[in-house]
């Protein structure tokens, strides 16, 4: 069943009880890595593996997200700014537990590349929270592998 989240503004990324970061460096420049997160969302299946389905919605000011086992996310983006930083929170899920959701991708020039860094922020009840805290490493190994794979990606074309 579907609910709907608490709106969030991007400062909850900063201030939110549960945040974890993930951060990695890429070979592809800041303005690729930016498209291929703002502009090219129905790419993100092809290079991040629990993403099933993306598409923008709301003219672009919106997504909407299926990952792997059925978790279905509306969004809304709430900073896009190239090519620095790609922000959006969850309006509405069936993700249980959720009180509050939001992501922010923050792109920082590093050499020829760009270093990501990946901040999932999220409030919820306490079992919520003790089980985003449990589920840190996967949610680490998903943004490496998915950081992997979109920089491969990036350099074919």
């Amino acid at each position: 069943m579907a609910r709907r989240l608490r709106p969030v503004g991007i400062d909850f990324v900063g201030t939110a009880p549960v945040r974890l970061v993930f951060e990695r460096e890429m070979s592809a420049a800041p303005e690729q890595v930016f498209h291929a997160l703002a502009a090219d969302v129905s790419g993100w299946p092809r290079w991040f593996s629990a993403v099933t389905f993306a598409r923008a919605a709301a003219d672009g000011t919106g997504r909407e997200i299926r990952l792997r086992g059925g978790t279905r996310f509306e969004e809304t983006v709430l900073v896009a700014r190239e090519p620095e930083v790609y922000a959006y929170r969850v309006d509405v899920t069936n993700a249980p537990g959720a009180r509050a959701l939001a992501e922010e991708w923050r792109l920082t020039p590093h050499g020829t590349g760009t270093r990501l860094r990946w901040t999932f922020a999220a409030d919820g009840p306490a079992p919520f929270r003790f089980l985003i805290g449990l589920a840190r490493p996967g949610l680490g190994r998903a943004f490496r592998d998915a950081v992997r794979s979109l920089d491969r990606r990036l350099a074919t074309r």
